[in-house]
């Protein structure tokens, strides 16, 4: 992968990226420690992914993580975030980044399949944001990045569900 020029304009800081083991995710994660932070590649199912973008951070010379939890599970998150703050302090960049989509026509749509892609999509980033909220607040700083999709604001045919997830 490449990255831009090394900075160390977030150095200290810790950044967890939910989703963090491809595509986006995996860009956001690089050039978050790219700049300095210390970054937790958050990932629910493969492993092999999330070692991968650790590995390319490290071998630029950066801090990085993998954690494996579910976004869409509310106890999960709590777990991972106690264990995340405990470990290493307050979170101060939080990029709601996971995302899931399983495409059909409303009229064949399942109704699990709906729900999981509200709880991964949209639940989810409400609970990170609420997990580290109190950490940043009491540090008086902090960021969190919602990333969304044009899908959210123009609908799209077959995706009522991620639709809906991402105008959240």
């Amino acid at each position: 992968m490449n990255f831009s020029a090394k900075t160390d304009s977030l150095n200290g800081k810790l950044a967890v990226v939910t989703g963090g083991s491809r595509g986006i995710g995996r860009a956001i994660c690089e050039r978050l420690a790219n700049a300095g932070a210390k970054t937790i590649v958050n990932y629910s199912r493969s492993s092999a992914a999330a070692d991968e973008v650790v590995a390319a951070i490290r071998d630029r010379g950066g801090e990085a993580e993998a954690v494996q939890f579910d976004v869409g599970n509310a106890e999960q998150v709590e777990a991972a975030f106690k264990d995340i703050i405990a470990k290493h302090g307050a979170v101060h960049i939080l990029v709601n980044n996971a995302g899931i989509t399983s495409d059909s026509l409303l009229v064949r749509a399942k109704t699990e399949d709906w729900q999981r892609t509200i709880d991964v999509n949209l639940s989810g980033c409400f609970y990170c944001a609420r997990a580290v909220a109190k950490t940043m607040m009491k540090a008086r700083e902090g960021r969190i990045v919602n990333v969304s999709s044009v899908i959210g604001q123009i609908g799209n045919a077959g995706q009522a569900a991620y639709s809906a997830s991402k105008a959240g």
